[in-house]
This record gives C-alpha cells, sequence and structure tokens, in this order.
C-alpha cells in the first residue's frame, strides 16, 4: 500500500510511517513545518480540497494524525475555533481522498467518543465542546468519505512514548512534577494509557483491513495513583504517592471553570465538569495487554541513569 500519512512529524504520524515502512508499505509524509523525514509541506488546517487532491493521488490510503490542545484556554466562543481545527480539515481530506478514489483511512480520534458511546447519561457532547466536535469529526468525516472509503477512528487515551524529540504535549508539567521536590497526590480515577507504537500498530492493522470501525485502543488501564508512581520511577525519584481528596480536587477544577468564566474563556474539556471525568475509572476494555513500561521510560527519562 501507499499511504499518506498527515502529522507525519508528530508523535504518532512518525510512529505510523515507521510501522508501514517495516510492513512493507510506502508512507508519505505531510507536516505543517520542516523536520527530517517529512517529505511535503503543507498546513492541512487551512489546506482547501484542491491543495489535497495532488497529494492524495496515487495513494490508496490516508492517516489524519494531528491534534488540538483541548485544555488551552480561548475566548469565548470556542466551539467556531474547535471546530476549525478538529472537523473542518478532516471533512475536506476525506472528501479530497474520495475524489481521488482512495479505499481506506484512518483518523486518530478520541476515547471520549468511546466513552459517550458507553455512557450517554453523561452527556459529554453537551458539557465539552472538544467532544462534541470531536464526534462531529468521525460522523462528518464519514459521511464526506462517503461508502467507498470506509474510516476507522482510533479512539486514543494517554499515549506514551517519544518520536525524535516529539514527547506527548501533557509530558512536560508532569516530567517536572515527578523530579521536584513537591509531594505527588493523586485522586481517585484513572484512565487507559496506550504507547505510540502500539497506536502505529492497530492503525496500520485497520489500514490493512480497509476498516471502518470505531477502534478504542489501550495496552493497560492505569489509576491515577499507579501512573504517577510510575512516571516517579521513571525518573529515577521512586517515591510514595499520597491521596488527593476527591473533594479538594472537585474544588480545585470548579475554582478553575470560574477563573476561566471571569476572564470570558472556555477550554475544549470544560472544568466545571471535569472532576466527573477525572474522578472516574476512564478504562476501556479489552486492552491489549503489551506493557507500557518502555513508553514510560521513553517519555520521562531517568537523566540520572547514564
Amino acid at each position: 500500500m501507499r499511504i499518506l500519512v498527515v502529522g507525519g512529524s508528530g508523535l504518532i504520524g512518525a510512529h505510523v510511517a515507521d510501522v508501514l515502512r517495516e510492513r512493507g508499505h510506502t508512507a508519505t509524509t505531510v507536516a505543517r513545518t520542516a523536520q527530517p523525514g517529512v517529505d511535503h509541506l503543507l498546513d492541512v488546517g487551512s489546506a482547501s480540497i484542491d491543495d489535497l487532491r495532488p497529494l492524495l493521488a496515487g495513494h490508496e490510503g490516508v492517516v489524519y494524525a494531528t491534534r488540538t490542545d483541548e485544555q488551552r484556554p480561548l475566548p469565548k466562543p470556542i466551539y467556531p475555533e474547535f471546530r476549525r481545527d478538529n472537523v473542518d480539515p478532516v471533512v475536506r481530506l476525506l472528501t479530497a481522498a474520495r475524489l481521488e478514489n482512495l479505499t481506506r483511512a484512518v483518523v486518530m480520534g478520541s476515547y471520549y467518543t468511546y466513552f459517550d458511546r458507553l455512557h450517554p447519561q453523561w452527556r459529554l457532547a453537551e458539557r465539552h465542546t472538544y467532544i462534541r466536535c470531536r464526534l462531529e469529526q468521525a460522523r462528518e468525516g464519514r459521511a464526506a468519505a462517503g461508502p467507498g472509503l470506509p474510516v476507522a477512528v482510533l479512539e486514543l487515551p494517554f499515549v506514551f512514548g517519544r518520536a525524535g524529540d516529539r514527547l506527548p504535549n501533557w509530558a512536560g508539567p508532569l516530567d517536572r512534577w515527578a523530579r521536584s521536590r513537591t509531594p505527588l497526590l493523586a485522586p481517585t480515577g484513572g484512565s487507559a494509557a496506550a504507547s505510540a507504537r502500539s497506536v502505529a500498530e492497530i492503525a496500520v492493522d485497520a489500514l490493512e483491513q480497509a476498516s471502518g470501525a470505531d477502534i478504542p485502543v489501550a495496552d493497560e488501564n492505569l489509576s491515577w495513583h499507579d501512573m504517577i508512581t510510575r512516571i516517579a520511577g521513571a525518573v529515577g525519584r521512586p517515591r510514595r504517592v499520597g491521596r488527593l481528596p476527591a473533594g479538594a480536587a472537585r474544588a480545585a477544577l470548579r475554582l478553575g471553570g470560574a477563573a476561566q468564566a471571569l476572564g470570558r474563556k472556555e477550554s475544549g474539556i470544560n472544568p466545571s465538569h471535569l472532576a466527573d471525568l477525572l474522578l472516574t475509572d476512564l478504562f476501556v476494555q479489552p486492552t491489549t495487554g503489551r506493557s507500557l513500561d518502555a513508553a514510560l521510560r521513553e517519555t520521562f527519562p531517568d537523566n540520572g541513569a547514564a
């Protein structure tokens, strides 16, 4: 297969390109900025269908592996900007892919859409603009692709790993906290997690099978306590992780929501409702059973280990 990887310089896109090549396929990479291994420079967020068609021509499939920071506060109303970042580029890309007769596609999505299916009573799309746009991304992207172009949506949790100097965008604050002398505290609840390598292998499986499924991805399910404990161990500062009372977590997040409201700002995941997610076991079943140890060490290296 010949596959176009959009976001090919990013953490997940780079791993997808590697796995494609390891399996004997051809990967063409597209990114906004020049990086080693990037074949074409293009801002897919603003590219038109006519801009995209020449890039897609001659390919059998496409992978969309860019993402938006859902926690960054933006001036109200944020829905138009989140839609421009999350939904519109996918619709244009998959429209162009259909016009160029591609036969398979993968979109890197979010595990919040998995929980929306599982727990409609949580009203996630109503409460969180980011989740609303992820649902629209999958629905409208598939509509643009049409029946002849199956689109698999990988529903991703926390993703650990490294690609060159690219790390998960949330890794920096956790790394600094784990290395500091500040006490480590964790609330109840937890999250599914996966390695970037595992995500890439599942994505290439979906391309090879021309899957059009929603595919929730998880290697392990970790409580926040276990996750922070393992991060502290990875950086070479193993120590006890205390318990953060649920009431304190809720109060802090409500305060953050009130501060955003006073500044006439919002974030894609609404802090006023974030505690309902944070204090819940956001676990995915089944898991792959693959260990996250190597990906944790890549993300949070022990700089004193040499």
